[in-house]
């Protein structure tokens, strides 16, 4: 479902697996660099917990590699640990390994686009998603996931939305099929919390969100979901996920028809007005 150090520019039509947590070495090579400055420093874990706010259980989960902590604790750890950058040195790759292996270079350009447009035909877009939609949903996954795992790519969905505080804003836009408003994934207050949370995104003055009606006769865009990318160099590559695989696109044909296809889709859809006030409509129903 949809959701580094300098990132180079995929080849035409790359082709991941999903295969289990990808990138699981550099957590442990993590935690082991943690450790050892840990120990160096004459601190056990309640010690560097209280330190950094964090609980002694928690430092034990990064340190064996089964958590992977924010930017943010790396560089107070660092700090505190006097690790002289050596632990913040591996912040692009701990965030890389946030994701899993289909997902990993699409994180990547989506951290740093100035344009992204999504159309979402499965659940409700990973960058709108409440923490209980996303766990509803990675909950339902099948085959079943661990609920350590569950945590993880929730966290790391929610890390995602981090994209909506950037100092300069993205254009972003979403155009969502109007099922997946009507569908209460999680239950009915699950989904309340969904919808107040897409008209909150959708009053932001760099988002666009429309909805695709159900009932509409005309859709340029059955093939399915995708997201389209552009990056602050020039750069435009196209996302798509199918059952186990992912494809970046950087042939300029196939985005070109992919554009072709979400620019027309966004004129068959509800204007973004008409859109907020069938979610209005739809919350006030739940």
């Amino acid at each position: 479902m949809s959701e580094e150090a300098e990132t180079q520019e995929p080849e035409t039509g790359t082709e991941t697996e999903e295969g289990g947590e990808s990138g699981s070495g550099v957590p442990h090579i993590f935690g082991r660099q943690m450790k050892r400055f840990r120990v160096r420093a004459g601190m056990d874990r309640a010690q560097l917990g209280s330190r950094t706010g964090y609980s002694a259980s928690t430092i034990a989960s990064y340190e064996q590699g089964r958590r992977i902590p924010s930017g943010k604790f790396i560089r107070q750890v660092d700090e505190v640990l006097g690790a002289d950058e050596v632990l913040t040195e591996l912040i692009e790759e701990m965030e890389r390994a946030q994701f899993p292996a289909f997902f990993q270079d699409a994180a990547a350009l989506e951290k740093k686009a100035v344009a992204l447009h999504v159309f979402a035909t499965k659940a409700i877009p990973g960058l709108l998603q409440t923490e209980d939609y996303a766990l509803a949903v990675f909950r339902m996954w099948r085959p079943l996931l661990d609920e350590e795992t569950v945590q993880k790519r929730v966290a790391a969905r929610l890390a995602r939305q981090d994209i909506f505080a950037q100092a300069v804003f993205p254009t972003i836009s979403f155009v969502i099929e109007e099922h997946l408003l009507r569908r209460p994934l999680g239950g009915q207050a699950v989904m309340r919390g969904q919808l107040e949370q897409i008209l909150l995104h959708g009053q932001r003055r760099n988002v666009e969100i429309q909805v695709m009606p159900t009932a509409c006769e005309v859709h340029a865009a059955l093939e399915g979901p995708s997201t389209l990318i552009e990056t602050k160099e020039g750069r435009r590559i196209a996302y798509v996920e199918t059952y186990k695989y992912s494809r970046l696109h950087t042939d300029r044909q196939t985005v070109r028809e992919l554009e072709e296809q979400y620019s027309i889709l966004r004129a068959q859809a509800l204007t973004p007005s008409e859109s907020l006030a069938l979610v209005e409509k739809l919350l006030g129903e739940t």
